[in-house]
């Protein structure tokens, strides 16, 4: 009883300060933040944590512990982290000034910014980046043995073995796939939405519906379940913020409704699943993935590295920042997969066991890691959150916001390093900030051109 009455305080505090430092936490106005309370940490990190603590969960991965007593302290160490992390983001929010009922409100009643007269070259811009997202797909088309999607539509069978050979079995270069058409292509289609919107022209439409379909493809190609419903969340979000889509519960109860009846097919076609009991447990289906199966790893993680294994003390930072100190990248997600399911390994059907970011900061620098973690990434999404809500609200800017808002609460529970360098948002914004910089200097040297020549022309009158 006193698990059930510390988690629910726990959640009232953590609720309060996310509140306080986002500016809202209706579900019908959803943010960066209250995406990361509701499901990063309360839905897939913390109802299952309680489950675990009071020994109702009958996990497969809790069977694995060693000892009860890392029940208990992975309850702890969720429960830090959900304290923690929002008092972290008040402080930044009260230090910077922040007013984020107001800012944030203004935010989305705020109209898009349409520089009519750079159309050309935004277009031009963006036909450029569409077109390497095209050729992304191609390339990752040309470097599949098997396409597990086209297979479903053909109504081929064998899609689980095929959906691994499609994972596993890319034979091409991962940063061109993944950077140009997995990341690129959903960020373009809304950027061209946007344009196409607002400018009602045919060449944006034509444009939208060619990076539409890229990015679906690429959200699809390998039959994996998140990516399209993330992609279709993005959607959401970035109706709303247009002001084009004003959320009521019976929306919100109708797009969980189609959800929920598309994830229930994708499990009956993709994996064969016809038991409705695996659906309706709470311990195993569709619902045992997101609130046990998605925080088990860190208790995983505790017990491996508490005696089992030493601290990694860092070897599983990111590979470019290791290669300076001339260290090899050992990823604890992968380590506990290796020493808690072998066979999985052995047979190369095994991924990583990705978890809250708690678990890989508790593997390299124990509780202190933990701690420091926590209070790192209060200060990263924090500041996040106030940059993007004070830039100017153009369809750049707004579709990166989305993108966040949509990709960070999936890193909060993916792991820690890539907090501390994610190579893939940081090419994604260097393509798409650097032509676009360099077309505003571009206007603002001929604003200064002219200036000069009108200046001139009066000395010499």
């Amino acid at each position: 009883m006193q698990y059930i009455a510390l988690w629910g305080m726990v959640v009232v505090i953590s609720f309060c300060l996310f509140k306080s430092s986002a500016g809202s936490m209706s579900l019908l106005k959803p943010n960066l933040l209250s995406i990361i309370f509701y499901y990063s940490l309360l839905i897939s990190s913390y109802i299952g944590s309680l489950l675990i603590v009071l020994k109702i969960d009958n996990h497969y991965m809790t069977r694995l512990l060693s000892s009860d007593y890392f029940r208990l302290e992975g309850f702890i160490v969720v429960s830090i982290v959900m304290i923690l992390l929002p008092l972290t983001m008040f402080i930044v929010k009260t230090l910077t000034g922040f007013n984020s009922e107001r800012e944030f409100n203004t935010y989305l009643e705020s109209p898009i910014k349409n520089e009519v007269d750079l159309d050309k070259y935004y277009f031009f811009m963006y036909s450029c980046m569409s077109l390497l997202s095209l050729m992304s797909v191609a390339y990752t088309v040309y470097h599949l043995k098997a396409i597990p999607l086209l297979s479903l539509i053909l109504g081929g069978d064998n899609l689980s073995q095929l959906r691994i050979e499609a994972s596993h079995g890319f034979t091409g270069n991962t940063i061109i796939r993944n950077v140009f058409g997995i990341t690129l292509a959903p960020i373009l289609s809304m950027i061209t939405f946007v344009y196409a919107n607002k400018t009602r022209k045919l060449k944006w439409i034509v444009l939208f519906f060619i990076t539409f379909s890229c990015a679906i493809f690429m959200q699809t190609y390998d039959l994996a379940k998140g990516p399209i419903f993330f992609y279709a969340l993005m959607f959401i979000l970035l109706l709303i913020y247009m002001g084009i889509l004003r959320l009521t519960w019976f929306k919100m109860a109708l797009f969980g409704a189609i959800a929920a009846v598309g994830l229930v097919t994708m499990y009956v076609l993709i994996s064969g699943v016809t038991d409705v009991h695996q659906y309706l447990s709470y311990n195993s289906g569709p619902i045992g993935r997101l609130i046990l199966s998605q925080i088990g790893p860190l208790y995983l993680h505790l017990d491996l590295f508490t005696g089992r294994e030493p601290l990694l003390m860092g070897q599983s930072l990111p590979s470019s920042l290791l290669h300076l100190y001339d260290l090899e990248q050992i990823r604890s997600a992968r380590l506990a997969m290796e020493v808690f399911f072998p066979e999985r390994v052995e047979a190369g059907t095994a991924g990583v066991l990705n978890t809250l970011f708690a678990a890989e900061a508790f593997a390299n620098f124990g509780y202190l890691g933990v701690i420091l973690g926590t209070i790192y990434i209060g200060v990263y999404v924090q500041v996040i959150y106030i940059i993007f809500t004070r830039l100017p609200k153009n369809p750049l800017f707004l579709s990166l916001f989305v993108y966040f808002t949509v990709s960070i609460p999936r890193v909060v529970i993916g792991g820690f390093a890539d907090f501390l360098l994610n190579t893939l948002w940081v090419a994604v914004l260097v393509i798409l900030l650097a032509p676009y910089l360099l077309i505003l200097l571009k206007r603002e040297y001929r604003k200064i051109r002219n200036h000069l020549g009108k200046n001139k022309n009066a000395v010499g009158n």
